[in-house]
């Protein structure tokens, strides 16, 4: 049956083959990255043109980090660089951080624009992600529209599904670049997210620096120092080797979970919808139209989102542990600036949180508080030494029940060290 105008039976057929093939260009690897830099250096900056840096406030910054980088690796015996060289600083406008931290975030891209698997059942086609040829050719070609051009006789629900699959590069772009759009009108620093960067350098943004030191009424050069006391504490600690390689094995992991979910939601659009059956839409959409978009975590993701969220706070308590140090030496305390900042943290709006519903993290005062108890109890029970090893190997970062309960931690790697 043909929908009235729809042109003939083939219609949906020409339609999902047309968009494919305008689609294409924006499923490349540069084309996706583009898009995604575009997007969020245009949400960052609010589409208006940015002019440079003061050099003042830039200055600011360069004579500043030195001073916190100091202290920092005093404290926590951590290098602040992985060459031993001074701390980089550069200074940008919120639009280039937003377009800096793409470029540093693309890993996140290239896993979100993989093809979302096949539903249960269904064998996947040559060439798509999850099949032998599919895993390498998606990473070395960059393309997800490769081979979408319609089969003879393609069931309409199939059509739809492959055409969905098609979307995926496009809609992670967009959606990698809307959310690190709105952070970069808020971040002070590089790690907002404790995410390790490639080429870590600290990364501020004076602009939003001092639309904060404002609108909390603290002294400008005060906010300065405790940024890089904060960004460098981070960096420190993200430097080393078994904390970037976990956080990064399982942020692929949460995403390619989040992908296999949307997977299954797939396949229930795929099994609901009959192009050539119209009351087959009134009947997806029916009693519990949103029983079809769910995207319950599968326990999979679920496990890895707790294992992320239990180093990242742990991270986070960490910083404020180093803060509370190294501010006291400094600044005579931090009390103005912590009751700021974990204001800030509450009152955030949905926008400024997207990167953590993007990785189904929730990172707010609530976790930093839980992290900030987990690095005490450890402080009480060993000392700054045994608190020092927290970042040594892999098996030492703590996980959810040990991030609560941190003596099961102590406990656990005193085991495993006798052994």
């Amino acid at each position: 049956m043909a929908f009235p105008g729809s042109g003939g039976p083939n219609f949906f057929e020409q339609l999902l083959g047309d968009l494919m093939k305008v689609m294409g260009g924006a499923a490349s690897g540069s084309g996706r990255v583009d898009m995604a830099r575009t997007m969020a250096q245009q949400l960052a900056s609010s589409g208006e043109p940015e002019g440079n840096v003061d050099p003042a406030e830039r200055i600011a910054f360069e004579q500043l980090a030195p001073v916190a980088e100091l202290h920092v690796t005093e404290i926590t015996g951590l290098a602040v660089t992985a060459s031993g060289a001074p701390v980089e600083v550069t200074a940008v406008s919120p639009g280039q951080w937003a377009w800096h931290t793409v470029d540093d975030w693309r890993f996140l891209l290239d896993a979100m624009s993989a093809s979302p698997p096949e539903p249960p059942g269904k064998e996947p086609r040559p060439g798509q992600a999850g099949s032998p040829a599919g895993s390498a050719r998606d990473v070395e070609d960059d393309s997800a529209f490769a081979g979408t051009d319609l089969e003879p006789g393609a069931g309409g629900a199939d059509m739809l599904a492959r055409y969905m699959a098609s979307l995926a590069p496009m809609l992670a772009a967009i959606q990698l670049g809307q959310a690190v759009g709105h952070l970069g009108r808020a971040t002070l620093g590089p790690y907002e997210i404790p995410i390790p960067r490639p080429a870590p350098r600290l990364i501020v943004v004076p602009a939003n620096v001092v639309r904060f030191a404002e609108a909390w009424s603290l002294p400008p050069d005060e906010v300065r120092l405790w940024v890089c006391l904060r960004e460098e504490a981070l960096q420190a600690v993200l430097l080393r080797p078994p904390v970037a390689e976990r956080i990064h094995d399982l942020l692929l992991a949460v995403v390619h979970g989040a992908a296999a979910d949307a997977g299954d939601m797939l396949g229930r659009l795929q099994g609901a919808f009959d192009p050539s059956d119209p009351t087959s839409l009134q009947r997806m959409f029916g009693d519990d139209p949103g029983s079809l978009f769910e995207m319950t975590p599968s326990p999979d993701r679920a496990r890895d989102v707790a294992d992320l969220t239990a180093v990242m706070a742990a991270i986070l308590g960490f910083t404020e542990h180093v803060l509370d140090r190294a501010a006291e030496r400094l600044l005579g305390g931090r009390r103005a600036i912590q009751e700021a900042w974990r204001r800030r943290q509450v009152e955030r709006d949905r926008t400024g949180r997207l990167v953590e519903d993007m990785l189904g993290l929730d990172l707010g005062p609530a976790q930093i508080d839980r992290g900030a108890h987990f690095v005490r109890g450890v402080l009480e029970r060993a000392g700054e030494d045994g608190l020092a090893r927290l970042w040594s190997e892999t098996r030492t970062l703590p996980t959810p029940a040990e991030v609560d309960a941190p003596g099961l931690w102590l406990e656990r790697i005193d085991l495993d060290a006798a052994r």
